[in-house]
Protein backbone atom coordinates (compact mmCIF):
# COMPACT_ATOMS: atom_id res chain seq x y z
CA UNK A 1 0.00 0.00 0.00
CA UNK A 2 1.73 3.75 -0.96
CA UNK A 3 0.55 6.21 1.14
CA UNK A 4 1.18 10.30 1.08
CA UNK A 5 1.72 11.77 3.80
CA UNK A 6 1.47 15.94 4.11
CA UNK A 7 3.62 18.03 5.91
CA UNK A 8 1.39 21.38 6.53
CA UNK A 9 2.81 24.87 5.61
CA UNK A 10 3.49 27.38 8.31
CA UNK A 11 4.14 31.41 8.22
CA UNK A 12 7.83 30.84 8.46
CA UNK A 13 7.82 28.15 5.09
CA UNK A 14 5.03 30.26 3.48
CA UNK A 15 7.66 33.42 4.20
CA UNK A 16 10.44 31.43 1.94
CA UNK A 17 11.92 30.87 5.39
CA UNK A 18 14.01 27.52 4.93
CA UNK A 19 15.11 24.69 7.46
CA UNK A 20 18.49 25.08 9.59
CA UNK A 21 21.05 22.76 9.84
CA UNK A 22 20.01 20.82 12.49
CA UNK A 23 16.47 20.17 11.11
CA UNK A 24 17.85 19.60 7.70
CA UNK A 25 20.18 16.97 9.40
CA UNK A 26 17.11 15.39 11.90
CA UNK A 27 15.12 15.39 8.47
CA UNK A 28 18.05 13.62 6.50
CA UNK A 29 18.39 11.03 9.66
CA UNK A 30 14.64 10.39 9.20
CA UNK A 31 14.71 9.83 5.49
CA UNK A 32 17.37 7.48 5.93
CA UNK A 33 16.08 5.29 7.68
CA UNK A 34 12.94 5.00 5.50
CA UNK A 35 15.32 4.52 2.71
CA UNK A 36 16.77 1.73 4.26
CA UNK A 37 13.39 -0.20 5.39
CA UNK A 38 12.59 0.44 1.45
CA UNK A 39 9.89 2.50 2.75
CA UNK A 40 10.25 5.61 1.44
CA UNK A 41 9.48 6.44 -2.78
CA UNK A 42 9.60 10.08 -2.63
CA UNK A 43 9.77 12.79 -0.39
CA UNK A 44 10.42 16.57 -1.02
CA UNK A 45 9.80 20.50 0.28
CA UNK A 46 7.61 22.62 -1.81
CA UNK A 47 8.45 26.15 -2.51
CA UNK A 48 5.66 28.66 -0.85
CA UNK A 49 2.84 29.23 -2.51
CA UNK A 50 3.72 32.66 -3.31
CA UNK A 51 5.76 30.91 -6.23
CA UNK A 52 2.76 29.07 -7.44
CA UNK A 53 -0.50 28.79 -9.13
CA UNK A 54 -3.87 26.95 -9.47
CA UNK A 55 -5.97 26.48 -12.00
CA UNK A 56 -9.54 26.65 -12.28
CA UNK A 57 -11.86 24.58 -14.60
CA UNK A 58 -15.04 26.02 -14.90
CA UNK A 59 -17.76 26.30 -17.49
CA UNK A 60 -15.15 24.96 -20.18
CA UNK A 61 -12.63 27.33 -19.55
CA UNK A 62 -9.50 27.40 -17.43
CA UNK A 63 -8.31 30.31 -14.84
CA UNK A 64 -5.10 30.62 -13.72
CA UNK A 65 -4.89 32.33 -10.46
CA UNK A 66 -1.01 32.86 -9.10
CA UNK A 67 -0.43 32.45 -5.76
CA UNK A 68 0.41 33.23 -2.91
CA UNK A 69 -3.19 31.70 -1.80
CA UNK A 70 -3.67 33.13 1.88
CA UNK A 71 -7.17 32.28 1.86
CA UNK A 72 -6.13 28.55 2.31
CA UNK A 73 -6.45 27.84 5.88
CA UNK A 74 -4.70 24.51 5.24
CA UNK A 75 -1.67 24.57 2.91
CA UNK A 76 0.94 21.96 2.28
CA UNK A 77 4.50 22.51 2.65
CA UNK A 78 5.90 19.22 1.71
CA UNK A 79 5.49 15.79 1.23
CA UNK A 80 6.30 11.98 1.32
CA UNK A 81 5.22 8.84 -0.46
CA UNK A 82 5.90 5.78 1.30
CA UNK A 83 4.64 2.03 0.51
CA UNK A 84 3.82 0.44 3.45
CA UNK A 85 1.32 -3.12 4.65
CA UNK A 86 -1.11 -0.64 6.38
CA UNK A 87 -2.32 2.56 7.47
CA UNK A 88 -1.08 1.40 11.08
CA UNK A 89 2.32 1.41 9.90
CA UNK A 90 2.09 4.56 7.70
CA UNK A 91 1.13 6.02 11.20
CA UNK A 92 3.84 4.01 13.02
CA UNK A 93 6.80 5.38 11.21
CA UNK A 94 5.42 9.17 10.96
CA UNK A 95 5.05 8.90 14.61
CA UNK A 96 9.15 9.07 14.80
CA UNK A 97 9.09 11.83 12.25
CA UNK A 98 11.27 15.03 13.81
CA UNK A 99 8.53 17.25 13.79
CA UNK A 100 7.65 19.94 16.93
CA UNK A 101 5.12 21.14 19.01
CA UNK A 102 1.64 21.71 17.03
CA UNK A 103 2.36 19.66 13.60
CA UNK A 104 -0.17 17.88 12.34
CA UNK A 105 0.68 15.44 9.41
CA UNK A 106 -1.99 14.00 6.87
CA UNK A 107 -1.80 10.57 5.84
CA UNK A 108 -3.80 9.39 2.45
CA UNK A 109 -3.47 6.38 1.07
CA UNK A 110 -2.82 6.33 -2.67
CA UNK A 111 -5.26 4.39 -4.89
CA UNK A 112 -3.98 1.04 -6.69
CA UNK A 113 -5.21 -0.13 -10.33
CA UNK A 114 -7.58 -2.90 -8.24
CA UNK A 115 -8.92 -0.29 -6.47
CA UNK A 116 -10.90 1.16 -9.49
CA UNK A 117 -12.68 -2.52 -10.26
CA UNK A 118 -14.26 -3.25 -13.65
CA UNK A 119 -13.92 0.60 -14.92
CA UNK A 120 -9.98 0.02 -15.00
CA UNK A 121 -10.04 -2.04 -18.21
CA UNK A 122 -7.23 -3.72 -20.11
CA UNK A 123 -6.63 -1.32 -22.31
CA UNK A 124 -6.30 1.40 -19.43
CA UNK A 125 -4.39 -0.67 -17.41
CA UNK A 126 -2.01 -1.66 -20.44
CA UNK A 127 -1.72 2.12 -20.90
CA UNK A 128 -1.07 3.15 -17.15
CA UNK A 129 1.76 0.44 -17.17
CA UNK A 130 3.58 1.72 -19.90
CA UNK A 131 3.50 5.10 -18.66
CA UNK A 132 4.92 4.24 -15.09
CA UNK A 133 7.64 2.10 -17.07
CA UNK A 134 8.59 5.31 -19.05
CA UNK A 135 8.58 7.08 -15.67
CA UNK A 136 10.99 4.66 -14.06
CA UNK A 137 13.21 4.75 -17.24
CA UNK A 138 13.59 9.08 -17.17
CA UNK A 139 15.01 8.46 -13.80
Amino acid sequence: MRFMVMVPANQESEAGVLPDAKILAEMGKFNEEMVKAGVMLAGEGLHATSQGARLKFSGGKTTVIDGPFTESKELIAGFWLIQVKSKEEAIAWMKRAPFGEGVVLEIRQVFEAEDFGPAFTAELRKQEESQRARIAKRR
